[in-house]
């Protein structure tokens, strides 16, 4: 529906009108709060922190590799696997819930390592959900491919970080790049064969995505990335920067002057640099990149590039996480305790759990006042901008910061200023 146009109006007392469809899709319902965003180009209306719209799940923490990138490399946690009762109770759970939310497999684990994720996907089809799933790629094989095709899964993410088997074994320790890439050409042929005469590979599902893990040890790659995943039949492609959970990937990191970058910057006391669409080739390139290098915001064709910075992109999604073992989160990185580092700091990040759903209803959940609220506060962004300063004592956690922020303190948050990205 993101291409689509609709007509709305203004009635006689000056309300919004919607056309039903639109208001359906995007949660405004009677009684709604939204922002309201004033940007280049016009208004922005944000969806109101009422619409649950995507459930992160994760079904099991467990995974067959030991990458350089992965949390687990500070954390001491259980390993586990969701039990049939737990997820049976989220399918019922989400039953009552119309729209049906997206669903997408993933969270700290790999998800083809549980042995029910076939019989869990089509459940969520079962109920109308656009299915997710984000893998390593090492064990889809071919008949798992099949399953996975018959189930109806949507879209299957693959992480790719490297172009060729040293590159790529160098960061997912423990894989084979040629036996991935055989699996995605097995994963094309099957689906060619399933949809057939459909032909576009726009067409076929599952659709396929894959994400680039950017770091100072593969960034060189990611052109030929790009090829791969073209001749994969890839219709997606998500960059994101590397979190390190270690000292030694802080070395790693592409973004140590991007938080404080001129050019990704909102604010109205800056001079804004305003690019037209123009050739990006060897005769302009150079006198872009100077240009960009000056001390303005940047905006392209009226897109400005400050437009993710404080801004949540799971509440934006209107998305929850689950994990493995039923409890209920608020987004990805508050599933897990862990460490993580940034500006030299280490963080000492503590999970925030707003419900377990062996206990209560997933709607019940979502509609808790102190979670309405929490999300109201996000959408809000009311925390200290400790990504631009990280200079003090309360940067060592998401306890508290130096505004009187109460835990979870998410203004070190790097999903909310556009460095770290999920599907």
């Amino acid at each position: 529906m993101a291409d689509k146009e609709f007509e709305a109006f203004f009635d006689q007392e000056g309300r919004l009108v919607l056309p039903k469809e639109l208001a359906e899709e995007y949660g405004f319902v009677p009684g709604s709060e939204i922002r309201i965003h004033p940007s280049v180009t016009g208004l922005q209306l944000r969806p109101p922190v009422t619409r649950l719209a995507k459930v992160y799940m994760e079904p099991t923490n467990r995974c067959n590799l030991a990458c350089r990138t992965c949390i687990r490399h500070s954390w001491n946690e259980p390993i586990g696997e969701m039990s049939r009762a737990t997820f049976s109770k989220v399918t019922e759970d989400l039953r009552s819930i119309s729209p049906a939310p997206g669903v997408l497999f993933g969270g700290l684990g790999e998800p083809l390592a549980h042995p029910g994720i076939v019989g869990m996907i089509r459940r969520m089809k079962d109920l109308g959900s656009f299915v997710e799933l984000i893998t390593n790629g090492t064990l889809l094989s071919p008949e798992l491919s099949e399953q996975l095709i018959n189930a109806g899964l949507d879209l299957l993410w693959v992480s790719l970080d490297g172009a060729t088997p040293e590159s790529y074994a160098d960061v997912r320790l423990g894989a084979a790049l040629p036996e991935v890439l055989s699996n995605l050409m097995a994963l094309r042929s099957s689906r060619w064969r399933k949809h057939r005469p459909v032909g576009l590979d726009l067409m076929l599902k599952p659709q396929l995505g894959i994400v680039f893990v950017a770091m100072k040890r593969n960034i060189s790659d990611l052109p030929a990335v790009f090829r791969l995943a073209n001749r994969l039949g890839a219709m997606h492609f998500l960059v994101t920067n590397v979190l390190p959970y270690t000292t030694e990937m802080q070395e790693e990191v592409l973004y140590s002057n991007a938080l404080n970058d001129t050019i990704y910057a909102s604010s109205p006391i800056l001079r804004v640099l305003d690019f037209p669409k123009i050739d990006v080739n060897p005769k302009t390139r150079e006198a872009l990149y100077e240009a960009m290098r000056g001390n303005h915001s940047l905006s392209i064709s009226g897109g400005n590039f400050g437009g993710r910075n404080n801004r949540c992109p799971f509440g934006e999604k209107g998305s929850l996480a689950i994990r493995w073992d039923g409890d209920v989160s608020p987004c990805l990185a508050l599933l897990h305790d862990h460490t993580s580092y940034l500006h030299g700091y280490r963080r000492n990040i503590r999970r925030h759990t707003v419900g377990n759903v062996s206990d209560r209803n997933i709607e019940d959940i979502w509609k808790q006042p102190e979670y309405v609220a929490f999300r109201k506060r996000l959408q809000r962004f009311e925390f200290s901008p400790c990504t631009f300063c990280g200079g003090c004592d309360f940067f060592e956690s998401n306890e508290e910061d130096c505004i009187g922020s109460p835990f979870p303190a998410c203004g070190g948050c790097l999903w909310a200023q556009g460095i770290i990205q999920c599907p």
